[in-house]
């Protein structure tokens, strides 16, 4: 008789056990607590402990259990089908169909219904789909942003006719942006391989309230991949592989997620080797030549070539192929409830990135330069992140980040004709420490209270040296000699400290509005000393800067029913000038750029209206954002003059050209609108689109301003069935006039435009601007199943030729893309 009590309490006692489920945050894998876990009567109603359980036997076999938090969307399941998930329960961050969670507006998650301004975000998913071949391509396929490339090795996103040194790029919490981001184009958003990448978010206007100094024109926000913990022990791996057929690329993704109870850890390598660019054949706009190269320089990898050499092909863009790699390293430690770490280690290098527009610029009918590369681009970072949730009353939850970057860029130039190569070499040492915090103010979380900090420390050092080649039998055999070349930036090394506090306050007024508004005071301070003076000589070697700015932000949200949504935001955001600003010199077209220690802050002063109207049951989205940008003090590239009010002309490698520099002017204004659509046709079908228009002018010159694309937009519409998803895009691009172009300081590279008579005198006459374009494209997915699928897609399926406005190279022709993924 003892035994059968002894085996009825061991069977109880199992049975009850069993009915214990854990429930756990599907992106992270962390315990929940607090979760509510109730039956549609009510008649049950419980709240998981302290390690995310609760036990569910007081419920019905086939009784709807509903689990409910008020950070995550509520779950309803049967309780029959617990035991299939093995009494596992994954709860999602809040979503509602079309309403997006997004973190980087205020550094904290929230949904997009109380936020006022316009952001955009690519999940990874969306990434998948787009197969962009660099994070440059990725962007350019956000509604509102246009990128334009000087060489294929590069991507220099503009958002609201605000580019470069104006827009902040952020990866992980941490700043991209550093005291040598220039005025004009960079490529500094394509050293995150897209397949690293979690998700995009992008924020339009002045952000400077939380991010500072730079976001002028918006944030570009990389979160990449993190690894999530797993009751039981997991190791997952992907291979992703693809080609492309209009520069022969082959990436190569390898990525492995290893998935333990206490700790968890995420590898992803990537590599990509990009050949020379086709360009496209049909020639609507009806230039034969603009585009083509008929001459090119076989000046690289070493090797020598006294002329330039015909192209048998001039479609094929020569120079425009390299290699990079990337590689993420990220853990993810839970070291108590309440405060998790995540340790975040990534390395970007590339090969040496020849520098188109400037291999194919004439000089007296030939080509000018022999050599010009970017040497290889290496970003390396670590970061830290505490994330703690104490629960208290001045601090609900907050991160920490301390990181470290080390940067590394160099440009190496040789002339035709010369056997002088020169070698300018940057290094940037970043240390930033922020802190952003954030505390309910009530229990509904309807009033949040958000505040933080941020210190940021660049060291600069610049290098530049000459070398005279050694040639022996139309090789290079060494070097015979050295010479003296101006360094990029100041030669004696330069330093850059940002340091910033914020405090920002959300309320829903009532059901129907919701109130942001922030402030935030930050403070630069600039050193640089100048040593050689051989080149240039300035009033002062050694300078210093201080700098200080008010920011402050607010926004309003209105949501008059269900399917209606409002939004006003007034924003202001400054931009202090940095080293380069200061202390850059450099030639181009001509024009020698040199210091200027005496270049201020620039100011943008920001009101946009928003409308949102959901349609299908909350299924569809129309959207339109109207803003319009004051820049004061703005900052631009001009001459400079004596004391007689001559231009000033400077020797710079062995040529003189016209001195330029930074230089503030009064005011101007960009403004412009965004119209866009996303939602679901019907089960099967979903479309998006947007339309983008911008225009910008200055008040004192009434001069266009620089980096105003003309209007452009893309539209598609896909399918899915089961395994099967096919889709089709439209991309356009209107002309942009060359009586748009800014010509003062020559981003905008309206001498790349078609010429029109070769004869004129005046860029007007002569040139004929940006002409307009339209693409069709093409893509298809199958998917085998949960392990294995493959992706085509088709570009530019009527072959056009193009050039996005202001690039100096022409847009990729016909592409078929093949890629596989693999998951193990």
């Amino acid at each position: 008789m003892r035994e059968i009590y002894i085996a009825f309490v061991f069977l109880f006692s199992t049975s009850v056990f069993a009915q214990k489920v854990k429930v756990l945050d599907k992106s992270t894998g962390k315990i929940v607590r607090n979760v509510t876990v109730f039956n549609d009567l009510q008649t049950v109603n419980l709240t998981t402990n302290s390690s995310g359980i609760i036990d569910i036997s007081y419920f019905k076999n086939d009784e709807i259990i509903v689990f409910s938090h008020i950070s995550y969307a509520v779950l309803r399941i049967k309780s029959s089908t617990l035991k299939k998930s093995n009494f596992i329960v994954y709860l999602e961050k809040q979503s509602e169909q079309l309403d997006e969670i997004v973190l980087s507006v205020f550094k904290n998650a929230e949904k997009t219904n109380r936020i006022a301004e316009q952001i955009a975000v690519v999940s990874s998913k969306d990434i998948q789909n787009l197969s962009p071949q660099t994070s440059a391509d990725l962007l350019a396929s956000i509604p509102g942003i246009k990128v334009q490339k000087s060489q294929f090795g590069g991507g220099s996103p503009v958002i609201r006719g605000m580019e470069s040194n104006r827009i902040l790029l952020v990866v992980d919490g941490v700043r991209m942006n550093n005291a040598i981001y220039r005025k004009g184009h960079l490529q500094s958003s394509i050293t995150v391989a897209p397949n690293m990448l979690d998700k995009t978010e992008v924020i339009f206007g002045p952000s400077s309230v939380i991010y500072g100094s730079d976001a002028l024109g918006g944030v570009i926000h990389y979160y990449t991949k993190t690894p999530k913990l797993s009751e039981e022990n997991e190791v997952k791996s992907q291979l992703f592989s693809r080609f492309s057929t209009v520069n022969q690329e082959i990436t190569t993704n390898v990525s492995a997620e290893l998935s333990f109870k206490n700790w968890a850890s995420f590898t992803s390598v990537s590599y990509s080797d990009f050949g020379d660019l086709k360009a496209g054949k049909n020639r609507s706009h009806g230039f034969t030549d603009w585009g083509r190269v008929y001459n090119y320089s076989e000046n690289s990898n070493g090797n020598y070539s006294e002329s330039p050499t015909v192209n048998s092909d001039p479609d094929l863009l020569r120079n425009t192929g390299y290699n990079q790699t990337d590689v993420l390293q990220k853990f993810f430690i839970p070291l108590s409830k309440t405060t998790d770490l995540k340790i975040n280690l990534q390395y970007s290098t590339s090969s040496d990135i020849p520098r188109f527009d400037r291999l194919t610029e004439l000089k007296d009918t030939t080509l000018k330069f022999a050599e010009w590369s970017y040497g290889p681009q290496q970003r390396f970072l670590l970061s830290t992140q505490l994330f703690i949730n104490p629960n208290k009353n001045w601090l609900d939850n907050g991160v920490l980040t301390v990181a470290y970057q080390d940067l590394k860029e160099s440009r190496i130039q040789r002339k035709f004709g010369s056997l002088y190569r020169s070698y300018r070499e940057e290094n940037v040492n970043v240390f930033s420490v922020n802190g952003d915090f954030s505390v309910p103010l009530t229990s509904d979380k309807k009033r949040i209270l958000s505040y933080g900090f941020e210190l940021a420390y660049n060291d600069v050092s610049s290098n530049s040296f000459g070398k005279t080649l050694n040639i022996s039998d139309g090789d290079i055999n060494g070097f015979s000699g050295d010479f003296k070349v101006q360094s990029r930036y100041p030669d004696g090394g330069s330093d850059y400290l940002s340091s910033a506090v914020y405090i920002d306050y959300r309320q829903d007024i009532n059901s129907k509005s919701t109130l942001n508004s922030g402030i935030r005071f930050t403070n630069t301070r600039l050193n640089a000393k100048w040593i050689d003076e051989t080149f240039i000589t300035l009033e002062d070697n050694d300078i210093s800067a201080n700098n200080s700015a008010v920011t402050a932000t607010i926004g309003y949200v209105y949501r008059p029913g269900k399917n209606w949504q409002l939004n006003g935001v007034l924003s202001s955001g400054f931009r202090s000038p940095n080293i380069d600003d200061v202390g850059r010199v450099r030639e181009k077209n001509g024009f020698v750029t040199i210091p200027n220690i005496y270049v201020k802050p620039e100011f943008a002063y920001n009101a946009e209206v928003g409308l949102q109207k959901y349609f299908n049951d909350r299924k569809f989205r129309f959207g339109a954002n109207v803003f319009y940008t004051l820049v004061d003090n703005y900052i631009i590239r001009d001459n400079v003059y004596d004391s007689d009010g001559n231009k000033i002309f400077i020797e710079f490698d062995g040529e003189m050209g016209e001195a330029v520099s930074n230089q503030n002017r009064d005011s101007a204004y960009i403004t412009g609108f965004t119209t866009s659509y996303l939602g679901k046709i019907s089960n099967t079908w979903n479309t998006s689109g947007f339309i983008t228009y911008t225009k910008g002018r200055t008040y004192d010159t009434e001069e266009p301003m620089s980096s105003i694309p003309p209007l452009f937009g893309q539209f598609d519409v896909n399918y899915k069935n089961n395994k099967i998803e096919l889709g089709a895009d439209i991309r356009f691009n209107s002309k942009k006039d060359i009586e748009d172009f800014n010509f003062r300081e020559g981003i905008d590279n309206h001498d790349l435009t078609p010429v029109v008579d070769e004869t004129a005198t005046s860029n007007v006459d002569k040139y004929y601007g940006s002409p307009s374009w339209m693409t069709v494209g093409l893509n298809g997915r199958y998917t085998l199943n949960d392990n294995f699928s493959m992706q085509a897609r088709l570009n530019n399926l009527l072959d056009e030729h193009y050039i996005e406005f202001a690039s100096g190279v022409s847009a990729p022709g016909r592409n078929l893309s093949l890629s596989v993924v693999a998951n193990f």
